[in-house]
């Protein structure tokens, strides 16, 4: 069995993506390993059908962390036996480099959004450099890799000539899994990460004028000033915060929500090119979305009309949509029957072929 390891600094309970990913792998003839992060508050590890490894730090954020972790990643990888390792993101790169060279195997490039141009490092001129350094010097090195969307492997395309596939954040189709027809309570829902850049400083005002509950399911780097925005608003009431939650709780909650959010600045060019996974969840629990009309989003909903897209944050204009598809129960109906027969194509069991079939050509 061809032994690949993939490479992340996240806690491992809460990546779908790599669970997705690791599990397609393994059930088709890998022997895989997933090395991630230990957290103090991480979770006991569920058994999986792959390894799953995780590496404890004194240091907890900022470059101390990251450059703590790859030295420990590195040291750990040394002793393995590897016939193919995959870096997600810039985050483990650099030692995912240097183990492939040393030990002459492949190695794969992962990327799950554009790192560099976040908000949050585009915002910081010395963070910014120092990522795009490392960017420039070993994306270019990792001929082989994939990415969420299409647009984003175009990007790569031009800045560093690397030809990356598209492999998308998509569920897994459970077709033993009815949806609800009854809603217990109107809701709204976002998850995913509490971080810059996802319009909350726009949503929470908006709120005041919307006459539903808002369900926040996800936790991040935004989480201290979106506290202190509910407390300015007085919407203690009407605003939710359910924290992280494994995948299994937080596809319940988005099942009974009514209407899902994928909203994001478009200042940072990853934000305006990425196809989060919750675009997809909501789909597969069945409900409608307020999207952004950005190219990724529009370009489904053009094949699929999922969605409600709105061009701009501002709370006047997420409040009325808000309000107008809550009110409209036929465009509800509608777009949520168009969410069930959308998840038939957009799914894991559809994406994993690209996958398998990627993997087989790197390790032939």
């Amino acid at each position: 069995m061809k032994n690949i390891f993939f490479t992340v600094t996240n806690d491992l309970t809460y990546d779908q993506r790599m669970q997705r990913i690791c599990t397609t792998l393994a059930e088709n003839g890998y022997a895989v390993t997933l090395i991630g992060r230990k957290r103090a508050a991480s979770l006991p590890l569920r058994a999986r059908s792959f390894r799953q490894k995780r590496l404890r730090c004194w240091f907890t954020k900022g470059k101390f962390f990251y450059a703590e972790y790859n030295l420990r990643l590195l040291f750990w990888l040394l002793f393995q036996k590897i016939d193919a390792i995959c870096a997600i993101d810039l985050d483990t790169i650099v030692p995912c480099y240097h183990i492939s060279k040393w030990k002459k195997i492949p190695r794969i490039y992962d990327a799950h959004e554009l790192f560099t141009e976040l908000k949050e490092v585009i915002s910081r001129p010395g963070v910014k450099r120092v990522w795009t350094g490392i960017e420039k010097k070993y994306v270019p090195r990792y001929p082989s890799g994939y990415t969420v969307s299409e647009s984003i492997a175009v990007v790569f395309n031009e800045r560093y000539g690397v030809k990356y596939d598209t492999i998308r954040n998509m569920p897994i189709l459970k077709n033993d899994d009815p949806l609800p027809i009854q809603k217990k309570d109107r809701f709204i829902l976002y998850q995913g990460a509490v971080n810059e850049a996802r319009g909350f400083e726009f949503l929470v005002p908006a709120m005041q004028k919307v006459e539903a509950r808002l369900v926040i399911c996800g936790d991040g780097n935004f989480m201290p000033q979106l506290k202190q925005l509910i407390s300015k608003y007085h919407l203690e009431q009407k605003i939710e915060l359910s924290g992280m939650l494994e995948p299994a709780n937080l596809e319940a909650i988005s099942r009974e929500a009514t209407i899902g959010l994928t909203l994001a600045e478009k200042e940072g060019l990853n934000q305006y090119l990425a196809l989060p996974n919750k675009f997809f969840d909501y789909i597969h629990a069945g409900i409608p979305q307020i999207a952004m009309n950005f190219p990724e989003y529009r370009a489904i909903n053009e094949q699929y009309e999922v969605a409600v897209l709105i061009e701009n944050l501002e709370p006047e204009r997420i409040a009325a949509a808000i309000n107008n598809l809550l009110a409209d129960v036929v465009l509800l109906d509608k777009l949520a029957a168009n969410c069930l027969k959308a998840r038939k194509m957009l799914n894991w069991q559809m994406e994993e072929k690209k996958l398998l079939a990627f993997y087989q050509t790197i390790l032939r």
